[in-house]
């Protein structure tokens, strides 16, 4: 029996939304009861995202479709930002992290990453290198643009 895409998406997110609970229980004794709204609106930015990423036909990563879902409900323009920040602040960080690595293990082929040549791993090493500075300054420069660290 294989399983279609649609009951693989609505698998992963059913196991996530379960393990997401159970690590920010554990990691952060915020119980069970508490942190379902935050991680069912995570769930459905994640389904929404996905969704579009199925419905648009543009060769774009359906992870850039999430994002940009997560932004729009949670920026100041949106009606419903409040909550969704109010409750989604209950979730740590690491409780979802831990089912993405998780996730993206499960992708990884070991056989055709050592048949790559040894310029592939600091071709990585400097991708992940800019991806964090770069993430780094913007974050520095919006801090400051916005008086953040002023209130610490």
């Amino acid at each position: 029996m294989t399983m279609s895409m649609r009951d693989w998406t609505i698998s992963l997110l059913l196991t996530s939304v379960i393990t997401t609970l159970v690590a920010n229980l554990i990691g952060n004794n915020v119980s069970i009861a508490e942190s379902i709204p935050g991680v069912l609106i995570l769930a459905t930015i994640a389904f929404v995202g996905i969704s579009l990423g199925k419905l648009i036909p543009l060769k774009i990563p359906a992870i850039i479709y999430v994002v940009l879902t997560g932004l729009i409900v949670a920026s100041p323009i949106s009606p419903i930002s409040q909550p969704v920040i109010e409750y989604t602040a209950k979730i740590s960080f690491m409780a979802p992290i831990t089912i993405v690595g998780t996730l993206a293990g499960i992708g990884l082929n070991f056989k055709s990453f050592i048949s790559q040549s040894w310029k592939m791993v600091i071709i990585a090493l400097l991708v992940f290198t800019g991806t964090f500075l770069t993430q780094a300054i913007f974050a520095q420069i919006f801090l400051n643009l916005t008086d953040a660290l002023d209130s610490f």
